[in-house]
């Protein structure tokens, strides 16, 4: 019998896709965090995030598979991430935290990441 992964618990690719697309709603139309995103489309970027919150918590491996590994801090050092950046992107993957309504402890878990991530790339004061 196989343990059941972080993934499978939340409810799989669904709920996680209902996460990024709450979070890219907001970022559309933020005026700190819609700067650092250059396509015009977000489409791809939630396309990408979806796939590497799906790996990361025991989903399909997608995300290394077309990018290879994350390399998050590179990946990110071109943009200022600044503290009010980050401020913004944890109000917005709150607010898809909140519409999966996830039990009080996946959420916790699922937070306690996003938080711990969120300040991991902070690159610029202010």
């Amino acid at each position: 019998m196989t343990e059941q992964t972080f993934y499978d618990a939340i409810g799989g690719h669904d709920t996680i896709k209902l996460i990024v697309d709450t979070f890219y709603e907001g970022v559309a139309t933020d005026e700190v965090l819609r700067p650092l995103y250059p396509e015009e489309d977000l489409g791809p970027a939630a396309h990408r995030f979806t796939m590497f919150l799906e790996q990361y918590w025991g989903g399909p491996t997608t995300y290394s598979d077309q990018r290879g590994h994350p390399r998050l801090r590179m990946r990110h050092a071109p943009f200022a991430v600044t503290l009010e950046a980050r401020d913004r992107w944890l109000v917005h993957f709150r607010e898809g935290l909140d519409k999966a309504n996830l039990s009080p402890e996946l959420d916790a878990q699922f937070w306690a990441y996003v938080q711990h991530a969120a300040n991991f790339m902070v690159n610029q004061a202010g």
